[in-house]
């Protein structure tokens, strides 16, 4: 919601300001009133565009392996938020009562309708009323006085000024906007829209009288006898809006075709600026590049080498303790397998390895695991092993359960209604148990991910995982499901 309301502002703002400084004094009202519809709507539809654009990460090929994948969820569930309750429930009740009083008003006008007899006058009905008003209008209906009807004492001019209210439909411009106000009272800048947009139908008006009678000056000494009537209609057109200089010298501007032209051109960079800074989204797309030293081991020619080989493992002592087929063995079993190109002088060339490879294996290969040259962990080595490659797990003091619940008791959700789905991170459990290169590698936006480092960077030491009794690092992923009350 806060992104809407944000995004929704800036682009109010930054649209009316560009009327203020640049359409509103040149004398083209019915593009103008155009415009400020097309901004009031704008702003309400461009927090909902997103515009991705892609950019690729060149990301070095982890082998699947290297990542295990925990059996279950850190499940995290958000506390009530009583004064986002608190604060939505004032919001109801405020904009509840403007909707009340704004369906009174229209209540009370429809109910003038119904009690005065109305009068046809060309596309619009008269509104015949006791009391002393000024001519105002109300979709196809206009409101005069009575008696002043009867002694014909209303200029022609004004007629012609209400009707042009009737026939261009200003009315729903007002409605529209006055359903906006209802629904945002709480932003002012839909005020000056409502200025904005009325002072604008004055002008149109005035623009017709203008051009029927050909009379300025009589015009406008007409507008100025009625100013000291300043009555103000919520939802009406009214003859004597703003009577302001404004009005007084708009009649007399003129605006050339050429740069009324280049100042409606000038919109379209604006509006594909606003696109381009407030939806404008860069997405991350990995690139998988490998990076090959030796020619491609096929995995299927491999299992045909050894097709008819018996391995016989030895054990710490040396004895042979088991025998094996090749798929039945361990990766730490299979990478202590004598190369098939231990006794080469030179690296064959494909066609030489593939000859090799089709003759088979012999039918009896020895393992030992046990010695110097096949033991994976070393003193000095960094390297970063998956369970499957190890002979103990790393594990949570207390259970992997224990470490679920630290994970939801301490990840703090944020406020954002309705929030589901999953954060993925990935963690790597060092030699002493401290977990290590937190990364986020998937999340749900609104901080997700970034929460779920820190809760991670602030977790107890594991037990680490071993191999052949020798603590190794480890590399992790998590889940984190987010399930947030509505």
């Amino acid at each position: 919601m806060s992104d809407f309301l944000i995004k929704s502002t800036i682009t109010l703002f930054v649209l009316l300001a560009v009327y203020y400084l640049f359409l509103e004094k040149e004398k083209m009202h019915v593009f103008n009133r155009f415009y400020l519809l097309f901004s009031l709507v704008f702003s309400m539809v461009i927090p909902f565009i997103t515009i991705e654009v892609i950019q690729e990460i060149a990301q070095p090929v982890i082998n699947p392996g290297n990542i295990q994948i925990l059996q279950g969820n850190a499940v995290v569930l958000e506390k009530t938020n009583y004064l986002a309750i608190g604060l939505w429930s004032l919001y109801a009740i405020i904009t509840l009562v403007l909707a009340l009083r704004f369906i009174s008003n229209i209540i009370k006008i429809s109910s003038k309708i119904k009690l005065n007899s109305p009068i046809d006058y060309k596309n619009a009905k008269l509104i015949l009323l006791h009391e002393k008003t000024l001519p105002h209008t109300f979709l196809n209906s206009i409101f005069i006085n009575e008696t002043e009807y009867n002694n014909r004492e209303i200029e022609a001019e004004l007629y012609t000024h209400e009707l042009t209210h009737v026939t261009q439909k200003h009315t729903l411009d007002i409605l529209f906007i006055e359903i906006l106000k209802t629904i945002f009272w709480f932003n002012p800048i839909f005020i000056f829209y409502k200025k904005a947009i009325q002072l604008n139908h004055e002008f149109l008006a005035d623009e017709k009288v203008v051009k029927s009678y050909n009379n300025v000056p009589f015009y406008q000494s007409l507008l100025l006898s009625k100013a000291d009537e300043n009555q103000t209609f919520y939802l009406a057109s009214n003859l004597n809006y703003l009577i302001t200089k404004k009005r007084l010298l708009m009649m007399t501007k003129t605006t050339s075709k050429t740069k009324a032209l280049l100042k409606k051109a000038m919109l379209m960079p604006i509006v594909a600026t606003l696109l381009f800074l407030l939806c404008t989204k860069v997405v991350a797309q990995e690139t998988n590049v490998k990076k090959e030293t030796t020619p491609k081991k096929p995995g299927n020619l491999f299992k045909t080498y050894y097709d008819k080989t018996t391995f016989k493992i030895k054990d710490e002592k040396g004895k042979i303790a088991s025998e094996k087929k090749y798929d039945e063995l361990t990766p730490i079993e299979k990478k202590a397998i004598p190369s098939i190109l231990s006794k080469q002088k030179k690296l064959p060339t494909n066609e030489e390895l593939m000859a090799t490879l089709s003759k088979g294996a012999a039918e009896v290969i020895e393992i030992d695991t046990f010695r110097p040259e096949n033991q994976l962990v070393k003193k000095g080595e960094n390297d970063v092993y998956n369970t499957a490659g190890i002979t103990e797990k790393p594990d949570f003091p207390g259970g992997i359960e224990k470490f679920y619940q630290f994970v939801g008791e301490n990840y703090k959700t944020p406020s954002q209604p309705n929030l589901k789905g999953k954060v993925y991170v990935t963690f790597t459990i060092e030699k002493d148990g401290s977990l290590s290169d937190i990364k986020s590698i998937r999340d749900i936006g609104f901080g997700t991910g970034e929460e779920a480092i820190r809760v991670l960077k602030i977790c107890p030491k594991w037990i680490p995982g071993k191999l052949n009794g020798v603590p190794v690092r480890v590399m992790y992923s998590l889940p984190i499901t987010l399930h947030s009350k509505s």
